[in-house]
């Protein structure tokens, strides 16, 4: 099975979703909906509720639940993307202008907040505390991640520890939350929800880390945001970290220049781009993404096998290959 299969199987199901996605952005301030469906229209593979679903029926749940609350995982992830691009003072999202470019910071920034009522409200009607207290710490983590990423932009000091408690706070813990409510909602052991959510958490991470890496390698037709991005906003990576752990200390200052500028130019960016293919950061990098999914495929061990199992397995497998 491959990602398309997945997509197939679960085609009804997305159907439904993007259905009570609709329903549940309707505002009296027809504004709210147009920004964000700006965003959520844009061509997003809804990979986390595709993580929700799988999770679900391998737990053998198929009901109406899973849909407000795959909107909910899936508005949280558009909110923190909102807030992102204000940050990064980002011109272009997933190949078209960033909502921030078109509409302000300030809308933007008040609309992301509106969706991340939306999702509590969703998980209120719904009324599992189980839920709820996973979602809410989950929200929490979320925001230190941020802050934890903006204390370390254009750090060259930044360690790999450093790196992974970021990308586990911003990135993994949502999709681990995804896994597991899949598992809650079904009533699953308390094994069987840890196992989902420790999958979860190590897709999060490798798909983090080869998001991460696409920024110094892919056509950005494919990836969906400029190269080379990552370095113009200070943010350092693990091929970069990599590379800096590598790198002669002249190397490193010029790295250091380069990044603490936040202005890189093209030459800035094929510079740093040639120290990472010297220091083989991006093969590194990717080394240990594979590890990680390899990691997290053997926590569905204790799963019969089926085509639930078969579409997480090959959720794993498709987040390697968009490395290629």
């Amino acid at each position: 099975m491959n990602m398309t299969d997945v997509v197939k199987r679960y085609e009804p199901d997305l159907k439904h979703l993007e259905e009570h996605l609709g329903k549940y952005l309707h505002s009296a301030i027809p504004f709210i909906p147009t920004v964000i469906n700006h965003l959520i229209t844009s061509g997003g593979k809804r990979f986390r509720p595709l993580m929700l679903l799988a999770s679900a029926d391998l737990c053998g749940y198929r009901g109406e639940r899973r849909y407000p609350l795959s909107a909910v995982i899936e508005f949280i992830h558009t909110a923190t993307l909102l807030h992102d691009d204000v940050i990064d003072g980002a011109e272009t999202r997933r190949g078209r202008p960033s909502a921030n470019n078109v509409w302000g910071n300030a809308a933007t920034v008040l609309v992301g907040d509106f969706l991340y009522s939306r999702s509590f409200t969703l998980m209120t009607d719904d009324g599992d505390l189980n839920i709820i207290k996973l979602i809410s710490e989950t929200t929490n983590t979320m925001a230190e991640g941020e802050v934890f990423q903006l204390l370390k932009r254009g750090d060259v000091g930044i360690t790999e520890e450093d790196y992974f408690t970021l990308i586990e706070k911003k990135t993994a813990v949502l999709i681990a939350a995804a896994c597991a409510v899949g598992a809650l909602m079904a009533g699953a052991s308390r094994d069987r929800v840890e196992a989902l959510q420790g999958f979860g958490h190590t897709m999060g991470l490798a798909f983090q880390l080869t998001d991460d890496t696409l920024d110094y390698v892919a056509a950005e037709k494919e990836f969906g945001k400029a190269i080379g991005m990552d370095i113009k906003e200070g943010k350092i990576t693990l091929p970069l970290i990599r590379t800096l752990a590598q790198c002669s200390a002249g190397e490193k200052e010029i790295i250091r220049g380069i990044v603490e500028r936040k202005q890189a130019t093209e030459e800035d960016i094929r510079t740093v781009f040639g120290l990472i293919g010297k220091y083989d950061g991006i093969r590194y990098a990717l080394g240990r993404a594979r590890n990680i999914i390899a990691e997290g495929k053997a926590l569905l061990a204790p799963f019969g096998n089926g085509e639930a199992k078969s579409s997480l397995l090959a959720m794993a497998d498709f987040i390697a290959e968009r490395t290629l």
